[in-house]
């Protein structure tokens, strides 16, 4: 995938036949873990949600995202390559966990440039991905979900791994009305439009 500068993007990626990747709290952690050391010194994370059988993450692309490097036979991106080590490393810790082999996760990374538009695709995104558990019905509030950044933007949790104040700057987010907005539903046919 190829990746612009100072972009925002949907990175989001499933289990392999949408099989879990996630089996406990300590899996989650690793997994950010992970994420810290291979993807965050590359972008700038806005949000993020981790699912049983998937994740999520809205992305600002830096300087760092978009430099190229060899991989194999391939030029990719830092960005790019920071996803490949997280999955790879990943798997390889699950495969050896579970006692299994093969793909953990679907081959390919999505990432979705997220434009401009009417419906401010950005900040709608930002809160989908909060939504995440709450609409799989795994929680009744956002704030119960401890796999996500939601909590972070409350002041529930000292999280470090969002940039929020870039939050405030690209999505114009309200800090005083930023709970009830959290809870706006969001439209199917906007939804889609994430993907």
């Amino acid at each position: 995938m190829s990746l612009q500068e100072n972009k925002l993007y949907h990175f989001y990626n499933q289990g392999n036949n949408r099989q879990r990747i996630f089996f406990s709290r300590e899996n989650h952690l690793y997994f950010l873990e992970k994420f810290r050391k291979y993807v965050l010194p590359h972008c700038q994370v806005l949000a993020y949600c981790l699912m049983p059988n998937h994740f999520h993450f809205l992305i600002n692309t830096t300087k760092d995202s978009i430099v190229e490097m060899q991989v194999g036979s391939l030029m990719v991106s830092a960005l790019n390559n920071g996803f490949r080590q997280l999955l790879s490393s990943y798997a390889q810790a699950i495969n050896k966990q579970e006692g299994r082999s093969g793909s953990l996760f679907r081959q390919k990374t999505k990432a979705k440039l997220l434009e401009y538009r009417d419906e401010h695709y950005p900040l709608i995104c930002f809160h989908y991905i909060h939504q995440n558990p709450l609409r799989s019905g795994f929680v009744s509030k956002l704030e119960d979900w401890e796999f996500s950044s939601f909590t972070d933007y409350l002041g529930m949790r000292n999280g470090s791994r969002c940039d929020q104040q870039a939050v405030i700057e690209l999505l114009d987010i309200s800090k005083e009305f930023f709970y009830q907005e959290s809870y706006r539903v969001i439209p199917p046919d906007v939804s889609e439009k994430l993907f």
